[in-house]
């Protein structure tokens, strides 16, 4: 209404200022479009930390995602077992991005990528772009098995809430479920993979079961609930060093989880999980499977040999050049999980957020070195070591210089992790969150919330019912 009033009463002044706008937003259009534009894919710790490292610099931004959040992915098991809310471990695209004034997010997924043309096509869009970076990250690998349904992985905020659903619906069940036998298949655990992510779930779920709720039910004993870790190789951790290794599986059966080292999981079905164990094939009766063992990459990485002709290792993972491009489109960088990279040790770089992070700048730093025709200095990784908690006041640190396990690694890990929470809110949250379960073993998001059905708790069929209810009326007579 202002602007028709003043177009009326001066309308050579506003019909000025009016062009002098149009004017100047031709101009900006003009200035973005010359600017040497960068495409992300991926927002987590390797897209997003090169998009925060362009922020300042001459070129145009735009980081592609499936999901309008970051989330960071070590904290995860919290929020599977109820110690912490995904809103706790996230932080929205745009926000952390938003004094980025190059850049812009966009929610969707790439669907093709064509290195001749230089774009990248959404299903509802095509983008053109200059430089692209890759960071799409790596999913959960079953080994050629159907059992992602039956076992769910732990790689996103909807992995680590559909695990806490389970985890809380065997716990309601086996409450209400009157066969002793039953309510013990409820009671089982079985986690698949002894890395960081296994070992740290595994504690959680014993800190869980024995502690916070011990005093929560009324039919059952959570204590009793059986939590067993079953590992191929024959160390859990297997990155670390053998003694630090053991150290972490005598605290994790200290907690009451049973690891079973140097065994391979060969079927799932129904209430039963097979594994082998040298010759001998051993059954597990449970109901409630998680898998935490192996990776594959992204479609992205088959997408790129399709249309780039990259090189793919046995994992799927994109063999890159020393400076993370592929090797017959110069523009295209692989970072994070999704790259093969030499360690220099004759092994590949772990897919840790470390890693990625230091990717992410690197690549971001060798692309404005180009346009400034300057070199840069070949990529070397800084190692900084491996962490992992097993339970309260018990951790394993290998920095290299340094090896510790106990209380010390325990604090180093806490103090890390608040460290590279991206939002100070997150940071605070996170640390008041520890605190109150720290001193009262409580875990406040102890919340089934996921759209699944309800296990109905099905009672004996007609032959065991009759001798059930036999077995009662005998035990009321004799009473």
């Amino acid at each position: 209404m202002y602007q028709f009033w003043v177009s009326i009463c001066f309308p050579k002044s506003y019909h000025s200022n009016l062009n002098r706008d149009n004017t100047l937003m031709v101009k900006q259009q003009n200035n973005d479009n010359n600017l040497h534009h960068v495409v992300i894919v991926g927002g987590g710790f390797g897209g997003l930390y090169a998009a925060q490292k362009l922020g300042k610099a001459p070129v145009k931004v735009t980081l592609i995602d499936k999901r309008n959040f970051h989330v960071f992915q070590p904290l995860l098991y919290q929020v599977a077992t109820g110690g912490l809310s995904p809103a706790d471990i996230s932080s929205p695209l745009r926000a952390l991005l938003s004094k980025n004034k190059n850049t812009e997010v966009l929610m969707g997924e790439v669907t093709q990528i064509d290195p001749e043309r230089q774009t990248v096509k959404m299903r509802y869009r095509e983008i053109k772009y200059d430089s692209l970076i890759l960071a799409t990250g790596v999913t959960q690998k079953y080994f050629n098995n159907n059992w992602e349904e039956k076992a769910p992985g732990l790689k996103t905020i909807e992995n680590a809430i559909e695990i806490r659903r389970r985890v809380f619906i065997a716990f309601e069940s086996a409450e209400k479920e009157p066969n002793p036998e039953r309510r013990k298949d409820w009671l089982t655990f079985v986690l698949v993979g002894g890395g960081p992510a296994g070992v740290e779930l595994a504690g959680a779920l014993a800190e869980l079961a024995h502690g916070t709720l011990k005093e929560d039910f009324r039919n059952i004993e959570t204590s009793e609930a059986k939590i067993i870790l079953l590992q191929g190789p024959q160390y859990i951790l297997p990155a670390y060093p053998p003694h630090l290794s053991l150290k972490a599986q005598k605290s994790l059966e200290k907690l009451g989880v049973t690891v079973k080292t140097g065994v391979r999981v060969t079927d799932i079905t129904g209430q039963l999980v097979t594994y082998r164990d040298g010759d001998t094939l051993e059954q597990i009766r449970t109901r409630t499977v998680l898998w935490t063992a192996g990776m594959k990459a992204s479609p992205v990485a088959n997408m790129l040999a399709d249309c780039a002709e990259a090189q793919l290792d046995k994992a799927g993972r994109v063999i890159v050049e020393p400076d993370f491009h592929l090797a017959k489109y110069n523009n295209i960088f692989v970072i994070g999980d999704l790259a093969h990279y030499p360690d220099g040790k004759g092994a590949i770089l772990p897919g840790i957020a470390p890693v990625a992070m230091q990717e992410g700048e690197y690549v971001a730093r060798l692309i404005c070195k180009r346009l400034q025709k300057r070199p840069l200095k070949p990529f070397k990784y800084v190692d900084w070591g491996n962490l992992a908690v097993i339970g309260k006041h018990q951790a394993v640190v290998d920095m290299g210089w340094l090896k510790l396990s106990g209380f010390l690694a325990w604090f180093v890990w806490l103090f890390i992790h608040v460290f590279y929470l991206l939002e100070f809110d997150n940071k605070l949250i996170v640390m008041i969150q520890w605190a109150w379960s720290y001193f009262t073993e409580s875990k406040g998001a102890r919340l089934i919330t996921t759209p699944g059905k309800d296990p109905e708790i099905e009672l004996e069929d007609d032959h065991e019912t009759i001798i059930y209810q036999a077995a009662s009326v005998q035990a009321s007579n004799v009473s």
